[in-house]
């Protein structure tokens, strides 16, 4: 299941470029709560409780308890806006979810098992391709991250998309199920000691 965090925020009477600058001007954050049929409800946050949550790692496939006004809300964000030459956090959309509510999310690729990698061990190199999986999930059941088992892989190695272990009731959010993730790349100077080899085996005969 997801982490969960929580928040708690003040209501935004106004919108606007001008009242989202005098927010920010006093440390916080404009946001926005929105979906589940419900009208969307805009709030700021407090900037320094924000960047402390926005530092660790998977935001986007974590949930939120975000309390307004006595009430609590369960939300998923969908997108952020950052300062573009300073990193600091302009806004955030929040999307409403329920038990019921299915998403479309970017999951984080983690390798395990490469201390039993013959391609690694051999000096191959790890040549990730595709770091996050679009899945389609439950809000409530995101995984933290799919698992890519290296275990047994030789140099040449390639994992592709359709041969991952997807956690129950996930299904992925597009058709390329072909698509390659992962290669053991083969160092340089193994492939220059193979051709040497085979110079020297001609010499001999």
């Amino acid at each position: 299941m997801t982490e969960t965090h929580t928040l708690t925020a003040q209501v935004r009477q106004r919108a606007g470029k001008g009242t989202a600058r005098q927010t920010r001007r006093d440390g916080r954050i404009p946001a926005v709560i929105y979906g589940n049929k419900q009208t969307p409800l805009m709030i700021s946050l407090e900037l320094n409780e924000f960047s402390k949550i926005l530092k660790k790692p998977g935001f986007f496939t974590h949930l939120f308890d975000v309390t307004v006004e006595g009430t609590t809300h369960r939300v998923l964000p969908r997108d952020l806006q950052l300062h573009p030459v300073t990193d600091v956090p302009e806004h955030v959309d929040f999307l409403r979810v329920s038990a019921e509510t299915k998403i479309t999310v970017h999951v984080p690729v983690r390798f395990i098992g490469q201390d039993k990698s013959p391609g690694l061990k051999r000096g191959g190199t790890l040549n990730v391709v595709v770091h996050e999986i679009e899945l389609n999930c439950d809000a409530a059941n995101i995984p933290a991250h799919l698992d890519i088992d290296l275990e047994g892989l030789d140099l040449g190695a390639t994992v592709h998309l359709n041969t991952i272990t997807l956690p129950a009731g996930t299904t992925l959010a597009h058709g390329a199920h072909d698509m390659t993730v992962v290669t053991i790349a083969t160092p340089s100077g193994l492939k220059l000691d193979a051709n040497e080899g085979g110079s020297a085996d001609g010499a001999k005969a």
